[in-house]
């Protein structure tokens, strides 16, 4: 018999990296409730013809997981993101008020080639505005996600921004290339191949050097926004593209709050075909993992469904990401094994003091504490070296004395305090012990 195995790119979470994953998603889940979203799910399947069309080429060829039910012949696909899926549930439901203001926590699945930070199976936490055209929307979805960074420790993240327009304004009107998408695929893989890998790239679609070497001399602008951005008007200040661009994003980055750290940086080019207008993505200097947020505006990719435009703007946090930068930073730790509060040793096995070992149980769950009790009959000694490995907090011993008495001996294990207290008193103690932890799920 062979050994189990599970597919290239998913992944089991233990218990002790599920308290850490919960932890962190419920704390963003809180912070996107504090600026008005809304929980908001899909299926995670769609019908293939759904998703086509919306990603580009690479994406819907090579990327995406794809299956034919072998009962109705009809072709579905797995979610590959969050924006998608909701474009096609505004569609369906032009009733709702506006702006539709959403966050969608939920896995996603991508067949590309696994590697640090990359996965075929991960988690995406999106905000999205649905119904505004105006450079607040795109504010606050930056500033939303500047919030969830800077309230996990990530002191030295920065937000880099671009507009399509800009792009659209330089590369098809300034240098005559007529579909910039190839393009932009290219140089979207900036961080992961290089200069040098980006100019073979470029290259291999069809381009000659001269062309390459004015597209990589215009990416390499980026830095202050207001010193770019006024530098972008004076160099194309006949340009439509350009100036829409330029303009829409001084305004959105007037409405953000001071100690956002953006930069602009033309080579930001986001590398979904649905975008068009601000564009942005979430990095660290340390360690080099990619982005760890990104997004935009995609004014039009409603109007696939709907046959009508109606403005949209959002941005989706990578969580695997998120956790890997954290975990190598020291942000966070694997260091909580359980979200068990309190364990209970039965140190006799007698009917009578089962039931009050139970009984206790019961009123300390129905306080809000968590509390595992013995399951599989083991020696007092066995009991304590269980809650031991597990790191769980407060063990309380039951016997016959605590039967008999109407009491328990409970046992602090990071003070070794012990102390025998009457049952009627449990509750109380024990959340003054363990403070806000108690009544946590967590």
């Amino acid at each position: 018999m062979s050994e189990p195995v599970i597919p290239r790119g998913f992944r089991d979470f233990p218990p002790e990296v599920m308290i850490l994953r919960k932890k962190i998603l419920s704390k963003i889940e809180r912070i996107f409730q504090r600026y008005g979203f809304d929980p908001f799910d899909t299926p995670a399947i769609e019908y293939l013809e759904t998703l086509s069309g919306k990603y580009g080429e690479e994406a819907e060829n090579k990327l995406m997981w794809r299956f034919k039910d072998p009962w109705s012949e009809r072709w579905y696909a797995l979610r590959y993101d969050l924006t998608v899926p909701m474009a096609r549930y505004v569609a369906m439901n032009r009733h709702i008020p506006m702006p539709f203001k959403r966050y969608h926590i939920a896995p996603v699945w991508r067949h590309e080639e696994p590697q640090k930070g990359r996965y075929r199976e991960f988690y995406q936490c999106d905000v999205d505005i649905v119904g505004s055209p105006y450079p607040e929307a795109d504010a606050e979805i930056l500033e939303v996600v500047w919030k969830v960074f800077r309230e996990f420790g990530f002191e030295s993240v920065k937000i880099l921004v671009n507009d399509r327009r800009i792009l659209r304004g330089v590369f098809e009107k300034e240098l005559s290339i007529s579909d910039p998408m190839p393009v932009y695929r290219a140089i979207d893989k900036l961080d992961k191949i290089g200069v040098e890998g980006v100019e073979n790239e470029l290259k291999k679609i069809g381009l000659n050097e001269d062309l390459v070497r004015k597209i990589m001399k215009t990416i390499d602008l980026r830095g202050d926004p207001s010193e770019i951005l006024g530098r972008l008007e004076e160099m194309y200040r006949d340009n439509k593209d350009v100036v829409e661009g330029t303009k829409f994003l001084y305004e959105m980055i007037s409405y953000l709050p001071s100690g956002i750290n953006i930069v602009f940086d033309l080579s930001l080019v986001r590398g979904l075909d649905y975008y068009t207008g601000p564009i942005f993505e979430a990095v660290v200097e340390k360690p080099r993992i990619g982005s760890l947020a990104g997004g935009g505006r995609y004014d039009d990719l409603i109007a696939l469904f709907a046959g009508e435009k109606i403005p949209s703007t959002g941005g989706s946090i990578g969580v695997e990401r998120l956790i890997d930068a954290g975990v190598e930073l020291g942000i966070f730790k694997f260091d909580k094994k359980t979200v068990t509060h309190v364990f209970i040793v039965v140190l006799d096995r007698s009917r009578e003091i089962m039931s009050y070992a139970y009984d206790v149980a019961r009123m300390l769950r129905e306080n809000d504490i968590n509390v595992s009790i013995d399951l599989m009959r083991r020696s007092v000694s066995k009991q304590r070296e269980y809650a031991r490995k597990l790191m769980i907090p407060l063990i309380i011993f039951i016997g016959r004395r605590e039967y008999e008495t109407s009491k328990v001996t409970i046992y602090h294990t990071e003070t070794q305090e012990r102390n025998e207290i009457d049952k009627k008193d449990l509750v109380d103690m024990i959340r003054k012990i363990l403070g806000g932890e108690a009544g946590s799920r967590l």
